[in-house]
């Protein structure tokens, strides 16, 4: 019980900053759509927007990163630097 919950807890945190980065974008491209309507360009929802999709963007990002870091999937200029003794 205690594998499926911590699991469960796994896939929000990718499907919360994903369910983010669309949001954004999606309001991005609604503000864009408004100016082109002829309505006043609304740069908070737009700013919001970009700042979701980049925060929700980056964070998958960074979490494919790491994963392909620590299973070694990587080029070798992005490994881990070994300390010299």
């Amino acid at each position: 019980m205690k594998a499926k919950f911590a699991r469960f807890i796994a896939i929000l945190m990718l499907v919360i900053p994903g369910i983010a980065a669309a949001y954004g974008f999606l309001a991005m491209k609604d503000s864009i759509f408004d100016k082109l309507a002829g309505e006043p360009f609304p740069f908070g929802k737009f700013v919001l927007g970009f700042l979701l999709f980049l925060l929700g963007w980056g964070f998958i990002g960074g979490w494919i990163f790491y994963r392909d870091r620590k299973r070694n999937y990587v080029a070798p200029r992005f490994k881990a630097k070994r300390k010299r003794r």
